[in-house]
């Protein structure tokens, strides 16, 4: 059945920026890719996927492979999740044609990044923001992410944003949860954590959603833990929360999501393979030894395991 579109939450509630599996040669492996999807969806409680991101390598993968791993996912779970793609380049042409082509593969809406690495002005980023958004007749997430982009969007620069037709949503990965609650009644856009540790603070502050990385393997906590918030048992949430905590600081805390976010996939039985492309190179057999601590810790290990 087709999906229901909410103002509230536009994109769903519980999303992972997905991580984009490959065979040990580096080849993008789309069959790992939607049973992935389909585990997230069906098994792990989210109602949303992220695709293309940070978190699935974009800056390392190519235009064919984005736009068909957007067609693989959407052919498999698209009647039950949103399924978002990124289009994030610091190039606005090309990032015009990853929307493009995104829509073409029947991409739910998109994820529009700040452009890395150049660090544009405030106006140069309403610019290109708005200029990818108005390219195709997709919803639009845009996302704030200044320890990787190198500039943070200013309360202006989000209210032009906001203003913007196709732009409904934003995926907050600043940290700062006074700006966000004062962004949220200000522009009245879907407010998303952009960091699973901080969601629950983002959620008392008026978000409506998470894009998490270690979402990938604790999502059926993070959904119950929306649940619970949004029945106002608060202790509730909070006590599933702190459930996630040492799986969520296994795989976020060193820096580096999309590969330690791989290898607890693979610890976990639901990836064959963690390999990555240059500039990353795969967790380490000591990196495995933290990332199974915190897998255990956070019950989803047998203590029994090495």
């Amino acid at each position: 059945m087709p999906l229901v579109t909410s103002s509230v939450r536009p994109f769903g509630a519980v999303l992972s920026a997905m991580v984009t599996p490959m065979t040990e040669d580096g080849a993008v492996d789309l069959t790992a890719a939607v049973a992935l999807a389909k585990h997230l969806v069906d098994e792990a409680g989210h109602d949303g996927l992220v695709l293309n991101g940070t978190t699935g390598e974009a800056p390392t993968t190519h235009a064919p492979e984005k736009a068909e791993l957007v067609a693989a996912v959407v052919e498999a779970v698209g009647d039950r999740a949103y399924v978002v793609a990124g289009a994030g380049s610091n190039d606005t042409a090309h990032a015009v044609r990853m929307a493009e082509q995104a829509a073409e593969a029947g991409a739910h809406g998109l994820l529009v990044v700040s452009p890395y690495y150049s660090r544009p002005s405030q106006p140069g980023l309403v610019a290109h923001i708005t200029t990818v958004a108005g390219s195709t007749e997709l919803p639009v997430m845009v996302y704030d992410v200044p320890g990787r982009a190198g500039v943070r969007m200013a309360p202006a620069t989000i209210d032009a944003l906001a203003s913007h037709q196709r732009i409904v949503a934003m995926k907050d990965a600043t940290g700062d949860v006074a700006a966000a609650a004062d962004a949220i009644a200000r522009t009245g856009l879907a407010w998303y954590s952009g960091d699973d540790a901080v969601t629950l603070p983002f959620f008392a502050h008026g978000a409506c959603g998470v894009v998490g990385v270690a979402t990938q393997v604790v999502g059926r906590q993070f959904a119950a833990m929306v649940a619970a918030w949004d029945a106002g048992d608060h202790a509730e949430a909070l006590r599933l929360f702190r459930t996630t905590v040492p799986a969520v600081q296994a795989i976020n805390g060193s820096g580096f999501q999309a590969v330690f976010a791989k290898a607890a996939l693979q610890v976990l039985g639901l990836l064959d393979s963690r390999a990555v492309r240059l500039p990353y190179v795969p967790a380490s057999d000591d990196d495995l030894e933290g990332i199974r601590a915190g897998l255990r810790a956070a019950g989803l290990l047998d203590s029994a395991l090495a």
